[in-house]
Parts: C-alpha cells; sequence; structure tokens
C-alpha cells in the first residue's frame, strides 16, 4: 500500500505541478491573500469567492514555488471549490494534523486525492511547502488576514 501511495504521490505532484489547476487572478474574488514560505521561499496569492451563505463559489491561486506547494494548492482548490466554508475548516484541520504527523488515525481513503500528501510528514522540511496554501485558505476563511507565512 506505502508503495502504491509513494508511486501515486509522484505521479499527482509531478502532474499538478506541470498543470496546476485554477492557476489565475480572480478579478472578482472577495477574499485575497498573500501566503509565503521563508524556508524555500514559495510564494502564492490565494483568491476566493464566497456567497453569502458561506460556499466557497471560485478559488485560484498564482504565484511560484516547489512542485509540492504548487500541487497542493492546485489540489486544494479543485477539492474545496462548492464547500461550504465550515467544511473547508474543517477539511484545514484533517490535513493539517495528517501533514504534519500529528494523526495518522485519519482512513487516507476519505481524503481522496490528497491522501498522496501525506508522505510530506515523513520530510519535515517540505510539510511547511504542502500546507503553504491551506493556511492562505485558512486565512481567507476567517476573513482576517491578508499575508501569511509558514513561520
Amino acid at each position: 500500500m506505502l508503495d502504491q501511495i509513494r508511486d501515486l504521490y509522484q505521479e499527482v505532484v509531478f502532474d499538478h505541478n506541470r498543470n496546476p489547476r485554477n492557476f489565475r487572478v480572480m478579478e472578482d474574488a472577495n477574499r485575497t491573500v498573500e501566503g509565503f514560505n521563508p524556508l524555500c521561499g514559495d510564494r502564492i496569492t490565494l483568491y476566493v469567492k464566497i456567497d453569502g451563505d458561506g460556499v466557497i463559489r471560485d478559488v485560484s491561486f498564482r504565484g511560484s514555488g516547489c512542485a509540492i506547494s504548487t500541487a497542493s494548492a492546485s489540489l486544494m482548490t479543485e477539492i474545496v471549490r462548492g464547500m461550504h466554508e465550515s467544511e473547508a475548516h474543517a477539511l484545514f484541520q484533517t490535513f493539517h494534523r495528517i501533514a504534519t504527523g500529528k494523526d495518522e488515525t485519519v482512513n487516507l481513503e476519505e481524503l481522496g486525492k490528497l491522501a498522496v500528501l501525506a508522505g510530506v510528514r515523513a520530510y519535515p522540511a517540505r510539510v511547511k511547502c504542502a500546507t503553504l496554501a491551506w493556511h492562505s485558505l485558512e486565512a481567507a476563511l476567517e476573513n482576517k488576514e491578508t499575508t501569511v507565512t509558514t513561520e
């Protein structure tokens, strides 16, 4: 099973890095957050459009970073579109616990494509790469900060 996840990890990360989904400026976003990972220099701008009912109607990003950072942002934008803010917040909490190795009891199959990023917990320096977009999303959901870092 671990070999399958490792192979899938490489395939998904390479695909989303080479062809990131939702990699665009969103002119009509109602929340915009700048994210920065000083450890390796990853930078993203996350654009989110949330409707009056708290549903994420659109989400996109621009920026530059390593393959893991770009792939994680790309996957995240695909997954959270259409979610209510509370669902996205809960997913952030789960993903963060898994990526940091603080929760190994979660059934990875329940995470779908996100499960491939669970392997970053074995590489502590890469955890911040994988979670940058997620911290940016969390700030956008809270609608408080316009700049976040992984520090």
